[in-house]
């Protein structure tokens, strides 16, 4: 080998890390051709054919098939496209993966039943646009046509799950669990209500209003904080407070009336169903997950029933 470097497959077994088996392999294939034969007949590989065979290991450890790779070491491929194809794929794969752990993750934390897992399976592998057109019809029966009322346009907005390209695992088990809720009559029908109620609190007025939870918890949340019994004399400013910034928001009397009108409008919001999309959908977008409303929601129906004798 005109006094080149040269290797016997032996040497190139314990050079590589390779069996002989496995180079005999590659040869016998064309990949990585012995440079020429000793006296006896075994095979001799120069120093480009150890790169080669390098090369040839380096691609099969990232998962490429050998027609892909003696196209590239045959130089009939660009090593550059190839790997950015198979980069590609890969993350197809991973996707895929990623999307059965979650399943699998689903399951393994309830008692699921077949069915169950059937329907966390298909909606694992909805695409992008199904993704879509689920969260469409969900928000469509929820808030009605959002042509019919503008106001609803920006609410309509901020309930609305968007799962990344490349999402996480926990985005993906988030987005699993929201697209089951979403198919629960229940939780439906209750959203409607609360869509219903808010617009009959702004009915005949004009303007963006803040939402009557909202309102409440703006003066229910410091009370809570400092230990307040809802059913003790300490709560009644409190709650007439709240119940004068709901009055000015229906534009209604502040009265009995308008208090069981509050008591109904708290009780529909505080769901678990609904606390629980919210934070499901904060997951999925990426936003900072908000502070529950449960605690609020519950200190001020228990304020409103002891002051109804309910």
């Amino acid at each position: 080998m005109n006094g080149e470097t040269s290797y016997s497959i032996g040497d190139l077994a314990r050079r590589t890390g390779l069996t002989v088996k496995t180079i005999r392999f590659y040869a016998d294939r064309g990949i990585v051709p012995p440079t020429d034969r000793g006296p006896t007949g075994h095979r001799r590989y120069d120093a480009a054919a150890a790169a080669r065979l390098d090369l040839v290991r380096t691609l099969r450890d990232l998962g490429l098939d050998l027609a892909t790779i003696r196209a590239v070491v045959d130089r009939e491929a660009g090593l550059p496209e190839v790997a950015a194809a198979h980069a590609e794929a890969l993350a197809a794969q991973i996707r895929v993966l990623r999307l059965r752990r979650a399943v699998l993750a689903v399951l393994a934390r309830r008692a699921a039943t077949p069915e169950q897992a059937d329907l966390l399976h298909r909606l694992a592998r909805l695409s992008a646009e199904e993704r879509r057109r689920l969260v469409e019809e969900f928000l469509d029966a929820a808030l009605g046509d959002p042509a019919a009322d503008p106001a609803f346009v920006g609410v309509r907005h901020s309930l609305t799950p968007e799962l990344p390209e490349d999402p996480e695992p926990e985005q993906v088990e988030a987005w699993l669990e929201l697209a089951e809720l979403t198919r629960d009559p229940g939780f439906r029908a209750g959203l409607r209500r609360l869509v219903e109620q808010h617009a009959a609190d702004r009915a005949g007025r004009v303007g963006v209003h803040r939402d009557a939870v909202a309102l409440v918890r703006d003066e229910v949340a410091p009370a809570l904080a400092a230990g307040v019994d809802p059913a003790s004399p300490a709560a009644e400013p409190v709650v007439a407070a709240a119940s004068a910034r709901y009055a000015r928001l229906c534009g209604r009397p502040d009265d009995a009336d308008l208090r069981r009108r509050l008591l109904t409008r708290l009780t529909a919001a505080n769901d678990p169903r609904r606390e629980r999309y919210l934070h499901l959908l904060s997951v999925v977008n990426g936003w900072s997950v908000g502070e529950s409303l449960a605690p609020v929601l519950d200190w001020s129906i228990r304020a409103l029933r002891a002051r109804a004798g309910g």
